[in-house]
Parts: structure tokens; sequence; C-alpha cells
């Protein structure tokens, strides 16, 4: 038995919040790190002690052990979590962890190490006869090679970092000819992300759910599963959505996957929660996919309908404790399903996003479990991932769990950051995932890369109407003038009266501002946006609801900062500048100007000036929240200028490659 009474986590925003919670509850003292980037932070202030191991990039913090291991032994802690992510499946680290005395609240060096490559955990549940896709795990790791595997294995074919996880380094190829670039890519992000550029390859499957069993194990070696959860709904292989339990998982079919499961624990000797990763067909047999040995990001759905504490029952096997729990005490109480909310902008290819927390507003309600890791006034920069919270909701059926969640995700507000929230509501209510139907392609099978541009009339009438009434009321607590006609003017007397002009532009749509001319009408607001007229009633400045053309608007929130009006309602989230006269629309860099479209690391560029690029060609490869994303030409022509440097920091809206467009716009 080995006790402790302190506890240091590695980690950062919401997990290392939610493990401290439990932590505290349990008796432990709470240590945090952090980076001067994230002092602010929730996890932060909520710990008894906070270390600083660094200004912001992770790879001189949270991916520091050296700092990590100095914080624990200058705090006194006597056990270490390292949360999901960073070094939480980093052997060395675990093993460095036990050399300074600590009790790492995970599985042994060995076990991390054995499941951490891919090719080694793919030979490894081969022998405790645990079903594999075919594929590739040899050590020669050249081109020819593996362009030679892949050729035998049958395209479609998966490129994987053997060392990697988390949808990075990692490409699906469809044709021989795309295999040499796409395994440039992997092979790059691998080495970036986790240090080895090792690949393994696999069989495709094209149209598979992604299921994994949550297994425990304790020291004595009993080990047992706490059933599965569905995690198909994927974009760029990363989880968005994750359910438990499957929706067409039998009881039958669940014995045999936990049975699978629990053997593959087993045959390393491990300890603590993990996860066994398959892919399932339609025929409901199922392949090893992979095991993270760690705490998942969605455990609370298993939590949910198990009513287990799994970061408690992670410390009591640690301590040595039995995990007292058999295979029968495992029942499963409803549905839960969860929801991953990102700084991304699904506008821009769910591109990362960064800015200041203007407000957040969790939902509240019978069965809801909120985990973020964010408060108001905090900075999201590129240093992290962009996962700032996870929406969980608990129902006693899989209909009454989803119906709770899109009630709460209508409630979340979250105004700064563009964020996803709009996105998964389009998820959640689409019909095949409504119908328990969604594989791994559902959001490639069911929405546009780039989504189709949306009319957002009404929302501009709205927001039009909010702007003139907050600026009315602050006005009003300013003077004792009578405020009504501040703003209007006689001009456009042939609309019937006095007016107002604003011209508005809705951030992250690419979309030219529009004119909107506003004029008081009886007992509301005309308002006309380019030839379309609404009316909008009501004002928020005496509680009288508002409504625009006679349907009453569900407005949640909105705030008027500066110029720019942030607004939430139960279908979408945006952000409406007022541009003043004498500034200019922000135009659509076009012309073959490449800017970045967010913060980060230039990682190779492919073009020098004078080259002549087609449209499409890669440009260059930008790295951003431990994800690398291609520049493509948008126009074809003569490069005319190089603005930046590999291995240079870029900010968002930074100048990257000029290009001359292409007369016939065809290029070569």
């Amino acid at each position: 038995m080995t006790d402790f009474t302190s506890i240091l986590v590695a980690n950062r925003g919401e997990i290392a919040l939610r493990i401290m919670r439990t932590a505290r509850q349990l008796g432990l003292t709470c240590i945090a790190i952090y980076t001067e980037a994230d002092a602010d932070a929730p996890h932060v202030a909520f710990a008894d002690r906070a270390i600083c191991i660094g200004a912001g990039p992770v790879a001189d913090s949270y991916l520091d052990m050296g700092k990590i291991l100095q914080a624990a032994q200058d705090s006194g802690a006597k056990a270490l979590h390292p949360g999901y992510g960073f070094l939480s499946e980093n052997a060395d680290f675990a093993a460095a962890c036990c050399k300074a005395g600590l009790v790492f609240i995970g599985p042994s060096a060995t076990a991390i190490a054995l499941m951490g490559n891919k090719a080694e955990a793919k030979r490894q549940m081969a022998k405790a006869e645990v079903p594999c896709l075919p594929g590739y795990e040899g050590a020669d790791q050249s081109l020819g090679r593996l362009q030679a595997e892949a050729v035998a294995i049958g395209y479609p074919v998966m490129i994987k970092a053997a060392a990697g996880g988390g949808g990075r380094g990692m490409r699906l190829v469809r044709d021989p000819a795309e295999f040499a670039a796409a395994l440039e890519l992997a092979k790059s992000e691998a080495l970036s992300g986790f240090g080895s550029d090792e690949m393994i390859l696999e069989k495709a499957l094209l149209r598979p759910r992604h299921v994994e069993v949550q297994i425990f194990a304790d020291a004595t070696g009993h080990t047992i599963h706490l059933a599965e959860r569905d995690c198909s709904v994927q974009r760029r292989h990363q989880k968005v959505v994750e359910e438990a339990p499957c929706p067409v998982v039998t009881p039958a079919l669940r014995a045999k996957m936990g049975a699978a499961a629990v053997a593959a624990a087993r045959a390393i000797g491990y300890l603590g929660a993990g996860t066994v990763e398959f892919l399932l067909d339609d025929s409901g047999d199922f392949y090893f996919l992979e095991m993270n040995t760690r705490l998942q990001v969605e455990h609370p759905v298993t939590e949910m309908i198990t009513g287990l504490d799994l970061v408690a029952l992670q410390i009591s096997v640690a301590r040595g404790q039995a995990l007292g729990l058999q295979q029968d005490d495992i029942t499963l109480n409803g549905h839960a399903i969860e929801v991953r909310l990102y700084a991304e902008d699904p506008a821009q290819g769910f591109l990362p996003q960064s800015g200041r927390v203007r407000d957040w507003q969790p939902p509240v309600g019978p069965g809801i479990r909120v985990d973020s890791g964010i408060r108001a006034g905090q900075e999201v920069g590129a240093f992290y991932d962009p996962m700032l919270a996870k929406v969980v909701a608990h129902g006693a059926t899989r209909d009454q769990a989803l119906q709770r969640l899109v009630a709460a995700l209508r409630q979340t507000v979250l105004f700064g950051p563009a964020c996803n929230r709009d996105f998964l509501l389009a998820v959640l209510s689409h019909e095949a995932f409504v119908g328990g139907r969604a594989t791994t392609g559902f959001i490639v099978d069911h929405f546009d890369p780039v989504p189709p541009v949306q009319n957002l009339s009404a929302d501009l009438a709205l927001a039009a109407a909010l702007i003139y009434q907050t600026e009315r009321g602050r006005r009003a607590e300013q003077t004792q003038t009578p405020t009504e006609l501040i703003g209007w003017s006689s001009q456009g007397r042939d609309l019937g009266g006095l007016q107002m002009r604003m011209l508005l532009e809705v951030a992250g749509t690419g979309s030219a501002p529009v004119l909107a001319l506003l004029r008081q009408s009886g007992t509301g607001i005309e308002i006309n946006l380019g030839g379309t007229r609404h009316f909008v009633q009501g004002d928020t400045g005496h509680n009288a609801p508002l409504r625009v053309d006679g349907n009453l608007v569900d407005l949640r929130c909105h705030q008027l900062i500066g110029q720019d009006l942030f607004l939430a309602t139960g279908d979408r989230l945006l952000q409406v500048t007022r541009l003043r006269a004498g500034r200019s629309a922000q135009a659509a860099a076009g012309g073959g100007a490449h800017q970045a479209p967010m913060p980060g690391n230039l990682r190779a560029l492919y073009v020098a000036a004078g080259d002549v690029v087609v449209l499409g060609q890669s440009l260059a490869v930008l790295e951003a929240m431990k994800m690398q994303h291609e520049i493509l030409a948008d126009v074809a022509g003569t490069v005319t200028q190089i603005a930046c440097a590999v291995g240079g920091q870029v900010k968002a809206g930074d100048l990257l490659v000029e290009i001359q467009p292409d007369i016939t716009g065809e290029g070569p």
C-alpha cells in the first residue's frame, strides 16, 4: 500500500481542473503547474499551490520533464497525475516520476511503451488473439518498402505515426500517386508532435464505427471493463461527439468486445484506467485500433452511465488498493452524450482560433455536466489544443439525452474566439445522428468542407436593432438630453422619415459589408438590408421580447464592445462589427495574397519567387495547436513575393506568399 496526501497535476485546462476537484474531495492537496500564457486560467486559481514552468510554448513547459519534476520536488508533491495529452503517454516520463519517488497515477512505463508504439502494440495484440486489421509494422521505413507494402495491403490504406495519437501524423491514402506526399506530411507531423517519424500502415475501413472500451485494472491483475463508448463523429481523425453506450452494440457484442479489451490489458500487465479502441464494421466484426494508456477526454460519458468516478478509481489503484468491483457489479444506467467545444471556425475548415474570451456562460439543467477550463477575460492562445470545454448530457434514454444536450448547447454562450457551437447543433440535429447511424465518415458525408453561405439577413436586422438600442441606452445613462433622435438623419426621405445608416460586417463569413438603413416606424424599427426589408419589434432595454418579422427571437445574450456586437441566439453565435465612416471593409485577400489563417510556426515552404504555380498547389505548411495545415494556392500564376521564413512565427493575417494571377487562371 502506497499512500500520499498531495498530488501534482501535470496538465492544464479542463482536465487539470476536473482531476483536482476529485482529488480535493479525497482530501488531497492539489498542486498545479502553469505557464505565463495560462496565468489567469481557472485551474491555477483552484489549486492549493501553483508553480510557473515557462512562458507558453509546450516544448519549454508542459512537455519539459525536467521542469515538471522540479516543480514536484519544490512543492513536496508525493504523486503525479498526467491527465491526457502532453506527457501522459510518455514512458520515459512515467519512469522518471518513479525514479524521483513520485507515485505515477497511471500504468507502468513498460505498458506505456508497449502500447505507445503502434507497431509493437499490434504485435502484442496479435499474440493475445485480439482481432487486428491487415497492415505493416516493419522496421524498414524506406519509401520504396512502404509503397510496396501499401500495394500488398490494398488501397485505400491508412498511414499512421507509430508513436502517435489524437489524429496527428495520420493520413488516408486512396491513390498510390498520393502516397509519397501523404507520407512526407505524416512523418513531419509525427516528428514534430511525438519525436519519432516511424510509420505503420493499415488497411483502411472507410465507413466503420469507432468504438472504444473503458478498462480498469488493479495491482493484483484484476481487470474489468466499464462498457463501450461510440466516438465515430470525427473530423480530421479527432473526436467531436462521444456517447455511451454505442447505439448498435448489443449485450452479446458488448461482452465480446469487453472480453477482447480485458485480454489486451492483461497481456501487458496493465494497471489503472485505459481504453482499448476498435473499428466496428456493419457485420459486427471489430478490429484493434490502439490502446490509450491514460484517462480519455470522453471519460465523463462513462461516469454518467455507471455512476463511477474514474479519477477516484485511478487514485485508489495507484495507492495499491483493490479495485473493489467485479464485472457483474457494472450496470449501465441510461445514456450519455458529450460534445467538445473547440475554439475553431467551421466556416474556415475548422481552423483553430485565438483571442480573448469576452463572455462564457456554460449551460445548466437536469442531467447536464460541463467540464471547462476557461473564464471570461482569459486569453485563448495558439500554443495549446483548441478544446475549451466539454458539454455532457445524461438521460434515461438516448432520445432524452440528445434533447437535453441540444437544449444545453442552445443555452451556451461563448463570446470571443470563433467556436464550433453552431456546428455541433447541426451535427446533433442531423437525421443520421438522431437515428444512431453515424460512422467515421459522418462529417465528410453530410457536411461541406466549406459550409454554404448562410442567409443572415434577419440576424443582421436583429444586430442593427440591438446596436441602436444599446447605444441609445448608454447615451441615456450619460446625459439628460432626449436620446430618441440621436444618430438619425433626414437623408433618405423617400423611405418615409428619419433614418439611421449602419455599415455592418459579420466576422468569419468572408461576406462583404452590408449597408443597413433603419427607420422608426410605429411600434418598431424598419430595417432595409440591400433591398430586403425587416421589421423589428421589442426593446431589450425595457424587457420587451424582440421579434423580427413577427417571429420571436430566442435571444440568449448580447454585448456591444466597442464597435463589435457579440450576439447569442438559440440558433447561432455571431460577431457583427459596425464599420464607422472612413473605415474600409475587410476585403478578402484575393489577387494572389496568401495569408496565415491563424498564428503558428512555418514548418515548410515549397515555392520561391519566380516559381510558376497551379491552382491548388501546396505552397507552405503552417503548424498551429499541434496540427499541420497546408497552405494551397487559390490562384494559378507566378510567385512574386515570399514574406516568411521557415521556422519563423507568424500571426493570423500575416502575408506568406504573393502570387501574380495568370491571365487565363489556369497556370502552365
